[in-house]
């Protein structure tokens, strides 16, 4: 696919009033929904139109917007917007390094998280943080392998995504019964993610990184953050779709604050539903990051829970969202607030 032109939706409308203007050719659902958006700024390389209706949409641009209607398939994770708890089995994670390094205590989390409302358990053995020690694939399995093989048996309706960038991790990971693959490198760490997940079935996570999480920093230079993610993820949806990776498998992440400071973090969630050009499922993981804390002064990543939840919803206009976040009960409460007064 090609992805030089996208087109933005703007203009959006919930519940009822969503569905009036669709009925009367006045807005079309973004996504699948909840949401319709009624206009729409049509660029081409550096070039924007300007907002028009969607009305007015020359018929050669007809094919783009056809991609941000469509409701993104599922990849491999329950159906609908989603909260997936972070259990990051690590001693240096940022927000919760060390608080999960024995298995029991790991998995008594993982179920808590489970029954606190995450229908997915996002499961980590290497820190992704700035300056983070780099791990060998043999110690982040040794870290979250009994963890897996453990929620497998005590969580079965959990869905289990295994946050790796590392090929053999991939490999024991799915041997033991995860779902997902979720690789902040877009599987571009490891020369051998691409080939071996193409020969299996499960969901994949590709998220937008520049550089590495030692100097993905240095290269946080953009023109325009926003149509620049986009259009660089499409660049990695198509390598893993020409590599033998189903669509319907593949899902994307922004990757709020890698590669990005705050100002550009926050341009890119203000226009997040351009994201809906790439056709796939969003997971939007910003809970407790520094953008949180130079925004409200909260300096305890701990206490940035508020601030993640109000960020966070900006996803849902996208329908199938996946939220993820440390601190699931009051994610799950907001979202399902927000579905409410939505569907008004």
């Amino acid at each position: 696919m090609d992805f030089w032109r996208l087109a933005e939706p703007a203009g959006l409308l919930y519940g009822r009033a969503a569905e009036d203007a669709v009925r009367r050719g006045h807005a079309l659902p973004l996504a699948g929904g909840p949401a319709a958006f009624t206009c729409v700024d049509l660029i081409e390389g550096a070039t924007h139109t300007g907002f028009m209706p969607v009305s007015a949409v020359p018929a050669d641009w007809q094919e783009c917007l056809a991609r941000l209607v469509r409701k993104p398939p599922s990849a491999g994770m329950p159906e609908g917007a989603q909260v997936m708890g972070i259990l990051n089995v690590t001693p240096d994670s940022f927000s919760d390094g060390g608080l999960h390094l024995d298995t029991a205590r790991a998995v008594q989390a993982g179920l808590d998280l489970h029954a606190a409302g995450a229908g997915i358990l996002d499961i980590g053995g290497e820190s992704t943080r700035p300056g983070a020690a780099v791990v060998t694939p043999e110690e982040e399995w040794a870290r979250i392998g009994p963890v897996v093989r453990a929620l497998k048996q005590v969580a079965p309706g959990a869905t289990l995504s295994i946050d790796t960038r590392n090929s053999a991790v991939m490999a024991q990971a799915l041997a033991a019964g995860a779902d997902v693959i979720n690789d902040v490198s877009a599987l571009t760490h490891d020369p051998q993610a691409l080939p071996l997940l193409a020969r299996e079935h499960c969901g994949v996570v590709l998220m937008h990184m520049r550089g590495t999480p030692a100097t993905m920093m240095d290269h946080a230079v953009y023109d325009d953050v926003a149509c620049e993610v986009v259009r660089e993820l499409g660049v990695r949806l198509n390598a893993a779709i020409q590599a033998g990776i189903a669509p319907e498998r593949l899902s994307v992440d922004p990757g709020i604050g890698f590669a990005k400071n705050t100002a550009q973090n926050t341009a890119l969630l203000s226009r997040l539903p351009l994201l809906a050009n790439l056709g796939c499922r969003v997971v939007l993981g910003l809970s407790r990051k520094r953008m949180i804390g130079e925004i409200t002064g909260i300096t305890d990543p701990a206490g940035r829970d508020a601030g993640t939840q109000a960020a966070s919803l900006e996803a849902m206009a996208l329908g199938q969202s996946v939220l993820r976040v440390h601190a699931v009960e009051g994610m799950v409460q907001a979202l399902r607030v927000w579905q409410h007064v939505h569907a008004a």
